[in-house]
């Protein structure tokens, strides 16, 4: 599979790119992909939510009525889940919302999200990313060159740079990872993903089967 690439100003340079098969031309797993993006999510949650319950409840323990003879129904401390200021019965605690996922069904999520990137036609290759200032208007410039302007675009560079990031995050529906860190979420969530034309060696290192 091959497609072509492009300089950062929009031009096709005439070289082709060499993709793998095996990552960007396979029969999508949605089942994967449901599960590495909710893996995703999951590890994203702080999982700080805490309420009172009537341990937690500062007040007297004093018995606040006798037990008989009321004719209402007995009630042992103002702390009770049922009186205006007591405790919440089975309220959120803090708790760890992360679980495991095999590496192979991870790798197998990011390929099949490659290979429906693909086929909708939304992957680009550049030759690569020259930007001596973090300047937001070269950036904004390269990707309308490119013609993604309007569209939510992931950019996978081939190792960090702190000069396109900069550049990129005053644009809210641009994101730039480095390709250690592509996920399926991330991949699922643009509209074009622009890869440097390095990258493609490191991605295909990660997700060879």
């Amino acid at each position: 599979m091959e497609l072509p690439v492009y300089k950062q100003s929009g031009e096709d340079t005439g070289k082709k790119a060499q993709l793998n098969d095996q990552i960007f031309g396979i029969q999508p797993n949605d089942h994967a992909i449901y599960l590495d993006v909710k893996h995703y999510l999951a590890a994203q949650r702080q999982g700080t939510h805490k309420s009172k319950e009537r341990g937690d409840i500062t007040g007297s323990t004093r018995k606040i009525k006798r037990q008989k003879g009321t004719g209402t129904a007995r009630a042992g401390s103002i702390k009770n889940p049922i009186f205006r200021g007591g405790g919440r019965v089975f309220g959120p605690r803090p708790r760890d919302y992360s679980f495991k996922l095999n590496r192979k069904v991870k790798k197998l999520a990011r390929r099949s999200a490659l290979s429906y990137k693909m086929q909708d036609q939304g992957v680009t290759i550049l030759e690569g990313i020259e930007m001596e200032e973090a300047k937001t208007r070269h950036f904004a410039r390269i990707r309308k060159d490119l013609g993604l302007d309007g569209q939510k675009t992931l950019v996978v560079l081939d190792e960090p740079d702190q000069n396109v990031y900069r550049a990129s995050r005053n644009i809210p529906d641009v994101k730039v990872l480095p390709v250690q860190q592509l996920n399926t979420y991330e991949i699922m969530d643009a509209k074009a993903i622009v890869f440097v034309e390095a990258s493609l060696e490191t991605l295909e290192k990660h997700l060879s089967a």
